[in-house]
């Protein structure tokens, strides 16, 4: 069974920043995904950013991660998340600010902007 495949706004626009050859890799990766998503690791709790349910894949020896997720339904969806440099777990807290923003009301945003702030998320 193959997956359909499904890229967030945000992640859409890591892909199009990708110089070419790397871009050549991840189309080559998320191509095996669409057929075996578990190729990837489970992720958990990675520097306090709850990233359980979500996996990450490389791409350019390591130096890039594709962060998904699996969604089952009707229909069997791998949501890309974010494409990244591995560096200093920057790929993670880009990750972890989009879960905050998609799961949380703008009141509560602001709310926990500062505390975001004060983790190193932002």
């Amino acid at each position: 069974m193959s997956f359909k495949i499904q890229f967030i706004p945000q992640a859409a626009e890591d892909y199009t920043s990708l110089d070419g050859s790397i871009k050549k890799q991840v189309n080559e990766k998320i191509d095996t995904l669409k057929e075996d998503p578990f190729l990837g690791e489970s992720l958990g709790n990675k520097n306090n950013i709850d990233l359980s349910g979500y996996y990450k894949i490389y791409v350019e020896k390591k130096a890039y991660r594709i962060v998904y997720r699996i969604i089952k339904d009707k229909i069997e969806i791998i949501e890309i998340w974010g494409i990244g440099k591995r560096d200093k777990m920057e790929i993670y807290k880009i990750i972890g600010q989009r879960i905050l923003k998609r799961n949380y009301s703008k009141s509560t945003l602001q709310y926990l902007t500062p505390i975001i702030i004060n983790c190193g998320l932002k």
